[in-house]
């Protein structure tokens, strides 16, 4: 079917709230319109859901959209429930009452979506069920769980591919958040899409800072990250189970609501961790990576892994559960050398020996992303084999053809050969860290690889070399006579640890290649063969510091911060009530969005982002309630960033050193309690001459409260004008009110603003 920009736009702000597209969005959702199978990658908060949901309301039948979790599943049928939506979802979690008038209603044509587990959708007599419900759409969502090259494979998944054969002529749309091109291609070979658009938005999320921090003292380090950050929610990431329980514990123990979340807890536990979390009464969960995917919680304002990550992929994802709706979030990674060799032994377990070597891969691109002293934004990007563009050239785009590039062969570690980039959102781009004359150190590493493939013909891994540097009498040095060479026992001035970030550092400054393909041996390239010759200087980056992250906060959205947190508890008062998390309610942007513009009707009201039709009816009364309550007992607040760069001065300026004589007799009367009107009839002048000395004496530094003069709604119309217009343009702004607001009345707005 093929419909008009405008029939797409209304249900978008009717029942969704919003007044435009995500990148990609659009072209993803006509192209599904018109029947076409659909691949889409868009990243974590990138709108994914949305892609099937709108399509739903405007198509013909029923949309099944497959995926993985109950978390998800009535997640997303809360939200859109509370938008008016008719939806439902079949798991494991209704008991047998719950489900019969849910299929009771199925059957009769009531639903436009049903959510269901991939188990559930299998069943031979779903199946047939499915044949009578007349299904305008198969959505599979996290679609990497198809393909045994993602990071979570699912066996349960791979059985998605009879849903083709069944329905050949459905239409079907795969979406992810994270994958390369080698399981881009598996995905589509798996569910036997027939020739789908392929759609990859950019990976980047402009609003998260990556940090890297040495694991110093970890426990203090989180405490003190976490009580800095005391009216938002986190997530912290470990490794075993134990740590998940004792963090939390030790957390709450100093007046930090958190809680555990892992595999092993009882699932009704798990249940009440997990909703206290969605639903604001737990502000921090230590959890074990069990915890997180599809998880919609959009203000999770950072993400800490306490233990270093196996893979990019599963990093990337776990940090993108931070910000989801699009305002600043952190991530942050407690890393220590330390951290490599707890990792190796749990990869040492796997019984396959390709799923071992695929597994150490993986883990060296997670430890160079640690170690990394360019831009992490740009390593990240370039993993999923995206480039990072400066922000007015970087955009989505779609993907034309399906490539063969091993995904093992993307490791960009030649950082060296790129042009170096800043982000300004990440630590290394943000306070970029202390070098140091690496000359020698790498003189050492590199004569050792040279030494080592001359000796033995063969090329060896980055920690033998550093056994052989460090004189280290191991069986394989030993057996391969590597203790005999010049460079056995000459690297006593550094720790094995040491020795191993430098050899990563030498691979990732171009001198040394790790080849992936033969178990992650390192040669010498040409570069790193003509510096050996040429003794040329050589800079290396000191490691990570303990020190904790600064503040980093672009992008947030200015707001009146009192009238904020009275919304949030409104919020909070009204999800209790309808037992939803307080975001199926509002957002925080929609929050800000308030707190900042102060809407007086309900017409303003509806311009606010995620008010559809159905939330204005229920909630716009109490919020306008709220907001009208406060701006009658607090002045409405103006924004710095509300004007155009420069157009705001950062100091008082002051035009005369000294006030006039006829300057200071308007102000003594001013002070006085007289009105301007008062005065202007005292001294025998117009009013805008008393104005006129009233924003001379602000500009000079004299306190006068401009509340007095006008009243807080008239000071934010002129300051929307100035906005518009520039201070610098009067006349401008007074013309734009035809009458309503003077010279005076703007000239004074205008001194409050400047000073």
């Amino acid at each position: 079917m093929t419909l008009r920009r405008d029939e797409l736009f209304a249900p978008l702000k009717q029942v969704f709230g919003f007044s435009s597209f995500r990148p990609l969005q659009e072209e993803i959702i006509c192209d599904s319109l018109a029947g076409r199978d659909v691949f889409a990658v868009l990243p974590t908060g990138g709108g994914k859901s949305l892609c099937f949901q709108l399509p739903a309301l405007l198509r013909p039948g029923l949309t099944v959209v497959v995926s993985p979790l109950i978390a998800l599943m009535k997640d997303q049928v809360d939200a859109l429930q509370a938008a008016g939506v008719a939806v439902t979802f079949l798991n494991s979690s209704l008991a047998a009452g719950e489900s019969r008038p849910r299929l009771r209603g199925l059957h009769n044509g009531e639903f436009r979506l049903l959510y269901v587990a991939p188990e559930r959708l299998l069943l031979s007599g779903f199946l047939d069920d499915l044949k009578r419900w007349n299904v305008g759409l198969f959505a599979i969502d996290e679609a990497h769980c198809i393909s045994e090259w993602g990071h979570d494979f699912r066996p349960e998944y791979r059985r998605l591919s009879a849903v083709r054969g069944l329905f050949p002529a459905v239409p079907m749309m795969a979406l992810t958040a994270t994958a390369t091109e080698r399981v881009r291609d598996d995905i589509v070979r798996q569910l036997h899409l027939k020739d789908p658009a392929r759609y990859v938005a950019s990976f980047n999320r402009p609003n998260l800072t990556y940090r890297v921090a040495a694991k110093s003292g970890a426990y203090e380090q989180i405490l003190s990250f976490v009580r800095a950050r005391s009216k938002e929610s986190g997530i912290i990431y470990v490794q075993a189970r134990k740590t998940a329980e004792n963090m939390a514990a030790r957390l709450s123990a100093d007046g930090v609501k958190a809680l555990p979340y892992h595999a092993g807890m009882n699932p009704k536990d798990r249940t009440k961790s997990q909703e206290a979390f969605l639903h604001d009464e737990a502000r921090v969960i230590c959890a074990t990576i069990a915890f997180g995917m599809g998880i919609n919680k959009p203000n999770v304002r950072f993400v800490i892994h306490y233990d270093l990550p196996k893979n990019i992929e599963g990093y990337y994802q776990e940090t993108g559960r931070a910000g989801r709706d699009g305002l600043p979030a952190e991530c942050l990674l407690l890393f220590s050398p330390g951290d490599r060799v707890k990792q190796i032994r749990f990869i040492e377990e796997k019984p396959d020996p390709q799923e071992r070597e695929i597994a150490r891969a993986q883990l060296e691109q997670m430890i160079h992303y640690a170690e990394i002293s360019t831009c992490r934004r740009e390593f990240l990007l370039g993993y999923f084999g995206e480039k990072f563009q400066s922000p007015q050239l970087r955009s989505s785009r779609r993907e034309e053809a399906p490539t063969s590039k091993s995904e093992t062969d993307q490791s960009l570690l030649t950082s060296a050969a790129t042009e170096a980039v800043n982000c300004n959102g990440c630590d290394n781009c943000l306070a970029p860290r202390a070098t140091w004359d690496g000359t020698l150190a790498a003189q050492k590493f590199l004569s050792c690889v040279y030494r080592i493939r001359e000796k033995s013909r063969f090329g060896v891994g980055i920690q033998h070399v550093v056994e052989v540097l460090c004189g280290a009498e191991t069986e394989k040095v030993r057996k391969f006579g590597h203790h005999t060479l010049s460079t056995y026992d000459i690297g006593s001035e550094h720790t094995r640890a040491e020795w191993g970030a430098i050899g990563r550092e030498l691979v990732r400054l171009g001198l040394l290649y790790q080849n992936p393909e033969k178990f992650n041996i390192v040669e010498l390239t040409d570069a790193g063969r003509t510096a050996l010759k040429s003794r040329r200087k050589i800079t290396l980056t000191k490691a990570v510091a303990p020190t904790g992250p600064d503040k980093h906060r672009a992008g947030e959205i200015a707001c009146d911060e009192v009238l904020f947190e009275k919304l949030r508890a409104l919020r909070k008062q009204l999800a209790d009530e309808r037992a939803v998390p307080p975001y199926i309610i509002f957002s925080d942007v929609s929050l800000r969005q308030m707190a900042r513009f102060y809407p007086a009707n309900e017409k303003d009201f509806s311009r606010v982002s995620g008010v559809g039709e159905r939330k204005l009816r229920e909630f716009g009364d109490l919020f306008l309630r709220e907001i009208a309550a406060h701006v009658q007992a607090n002045p409405r607040q103006i924004f710095a960033d509300d004007f155009p760069p420069g157009a705001l001065p950062s100091a008082p300026i002051a035009r005369r050193s000294r006030l006039t004589d006829t300057v200071r007799e308007t102000l003594h009367f001013f002070r006085q309690g007289k009105t301007v009107p008062e005065i202007a009839r005292i001294r025998g002048v117009k009013d805008t001459t008393i104005y006129s000395h009233l924003e001379e004496a602000m500009l000079a530094g004299e306190v006068i409260d401009v509340n007095t003069l006008i009243s807080t709604n008239a000071q934010h119309e002129i300051a929307v004008a100035f906005r518009k217009y520039g201070f610098g343009n009067l006349t401008g702004a007074v013309e734009s009110f035809g009458g309503k607001y003077g010279y005076g009345e703007c000239r004074i707005v205008r001194a409050a603003l400047q000073r």
